[in-house]
């Protein structure tokens, strides 16, 4: 089961900072991330989303593939398989392009949206959905980053830990082999 964890930061790029540290400790398989989203509420107020999954883009490409392989096929039993080939990529393209804009993946959009109107200007939160991770080696990395934990999933004693090494302060009581 994934853990839901929302961090609020002060300035409006700490989010994108902690999102690429993220996947570099991802690449190095110390934490698997099933979503991750980046909130940035500019001086004006507006809310800017930046989702970390681009599902058009996944959706056409699939779309191409399929649609091409079905429209070579196709073109096959009329005698023109480059015209199948062509035509059935397109239309896999576009309607790979339209299902996945559609498509809602990971983190619900609406509860970002909602969260997001409760920070304040000339700041940033970053939305992260866990798979698995290895807590102790994850937390040293991000102390001090004076960071707030807004939302989370996590039981309270984990929550304390994350809050305390985003503070740099010591927890109360940690347990061990948890978050």
């Amino acid at each position: 089961m994934s853990d839901l964890i929302v961090i609020g930061f002060d300035n409006m790029e700490e989010a994108d900072k902690v999102l690429l540290k993220l996947n570099t400790l991802k690449k190095e398989y110390l934490i698997d991330l099933e979503d991750a989203v980046v909130v940035v509420r500019d001086e004006t107020g507006k809310v800017h989303l930046k989702q970390s999954v681009n599902l058009a883009t996944i959706g056409a490409t699939s779309g191409l593939l399929s649609g091409s392989l079905w429209g070579g096929l196709v073109g096959l039993l009329f005698l023109n398989p480059l015209a199948g080939f062509a035509i059935g990529g397109a239309i896999g393209a576009g309607t790979g392009a339209l299902s996945g804009s559609l498509a809602d993946y990971g983190i619900d959009d609406d509860f970002i949206k909602s969260l997001s109107e409760t920070i304040p200007n000339n700041s940033s939160a970053l939305f992260v959905l866990v798979r698995k991770v290895q807590p102790e080696k994850v937390l040293g990395e991000f102390s001090g980053l004076r960071g707030k934990v807004l939302k989370t999933s996590l039981a309270p004693e984990q929550e304390a830990r994350l809050q305390a090494a985003l503070s740099g302060t010591q927890p109360q009581s940690p347990t061990p082999g948890t978050f």
